[in-house]
Order: structure tokens, then sequence, then C-alpha cells
């Protein structure tokens, strides 16, 4: 569906051992792209420790914020994956184990040990949930109405998003252009500001660099409509060239 209304995403990412430093997060920026590409803007991010009231707490905030709300990581087989538990909990429903999920991971580790109970863990959904398809690993993914929780491990996530791919509602997919500089962002500023205030719906980012032994920027101009962001474009490139800037197409 594509609409004018601007949907958006909240992600929350569960784990002790992203803020403890031990594990890089690599989430953010896939499911931001696939957002997108849905026609949903990432509208925010938090980070929460497998702790259940920092979890609940924070579903209850970005669901109130956002249209739709994503979680990563605590859907595995240990004592400390505790997201389904809170996530029930947030949205005032029990827990109970899916019998599709269920049968999925009886035939995966058919094989492998059978479906031991840390393993039936991952069969455990909130109350009334879906699944969403990992061809994987075997354990799904979980959607409860607007809420969706993916795992952890990026691209068994990724995998879950595929799955996921032309099912939800969205606008239409945020477009950019980017143009370079090789001039200290603080000197073209009121530019910046300046060609932002004349085009409605386009947004400017300024993102500095030092190569070379030279300072530059490359400004990224983002917006939903074609021709308002060739406009804008062009706006800008003409405003920089005015004041002497030599100006790079795509960026530097």
């Amino acid at each position: 569906m594509t609409s004018e209304r601007i949907w958006t995403a909240g992600l929350l990412i569960i784990g002790d051992e992203i803020l403890s430093g031990r594990v890089q997060d690599r989430n953010v920026a896939p499911i931001a792209t696939w957002l997108n590409l849905q026609g949903i803007r990432l509208a925010e991010v938090r980070v929460v420790p497998d702790d259940h009231m920092r979890i609940v707490a924070a579903v209850d905030a970005l669901r109130s914020a956002n249209d739709y709300l994503f979680t990563t990581g605590g859907i595995g087989p240990t004592h400390d994956d505790i997201t389904v538990d809170a996530v029930a909990a947030a949205l005032g429903v029990g827990v109970e184990v899916h019998s599709k999920a269920r049968a999925v991971l009886e035939a995966y580790y058919a094989g492998r040990g059978g479906l031991t109970e840390a393993r039936l863990r991952m069969a455990r959904v909130p109350a009334g949930a879906e699944l969403i398809e990992n061809g994987m690993s075997g354990a799904p993914g979980i959607r409860c109405g607007d809420v969706f929780l993916l795992a952890g491990v990026p691209h068994i996530a990724a995998l879950m998003l595929e799955a996921l791919s032309g099912t939800l509602e969205g606008g239409r997919p945020l477009l950019s252009r980017t143009i370079g500089c090789w001039v200290p962002e603080s000197e073209v500023a009121d530019i910046l500001r300046e060609t932002e205030t004349a085009h409605e719906g386009c947004r400017i980012g300024s993102y500095p660099f030092f190569r070379e032994g030279k300072v530059g920027a490359n400004f990224v101009i983002r917006g939903a409509d074609e021709a308002a962001l060739e406009a804008c474009a062009g706006d800008l490139t003409g405003r920089l060239e005015a004041a002497g800037r030599t100006v790079v197409p795509n960026g530097i």
C-alpha cells in the first residue's frame, strides 16, 4: 500500500552481551534498510539488558510511539532468553507452546538428539502469536500483531525479515541523493539549513570526514518524493557552487 502517511517502527535490541561490549550489534543497519523497502521508517533504537522489567518497559514505550515494534535477541533455548515472557507480560497475555513451532523443532532435531526441554523453549510464544519462518535453524520468529520477535543472530534475523517481506502495511520508501564537497561543514551550515527550509519534505544530513589530509563532507538529502528530492539536490548544488565550492555528484 502506498500513502502519504509515514509509518514508523521501533527496534529493541535485547542482551547483556551487547551492553557489555562482548558482542557488537549488526542488526540495526539491515533492519533499517529492510524497513525502508517496506515503506516504514526506523524511528528509534533501544538496547536493554536481559532484565524482565526493563524489556517490558521498553516494549510499552516503543509500541506506543510507533506503528510497529521489532525485537532482536532473547528467543533462544537458555534460561536468560526471556524475551517471550517479557513481551507476553507487556501485551497482557500468557505464554504457550505453539503446536506448529513444536512440530517444526521436532522435525529439525530428529537427527540431532531430539527435542529436549531446553530446545522446547524455542516453541514458546505469547498466547495467540503467529510464527515467522526460519529456514535455517528451525526455531521460528514470532509475530504478535504489530510486534515482531526476531533472532539476535544477524543472518537468521535476515531470513526472518525475508519471510515478512511484502506483508506489512507501509507508505512510500525513503529515497536519497548524496553530493560531496571538500569543505568543512561549518562553513556551509547556513546553506544547508536554508536549502532544507526551502524544500518541504526533504531532509539534509551532513557527514564530515578527513581524508587525504583534507576536510570534507557528504550531504545526504532524503525524502519520499522523487521530483522534490531532485529539486532539492539541484538547489543545494547550485548554492554550493555559487559560494565557490566544487560539488562531487554521488558523494566523495
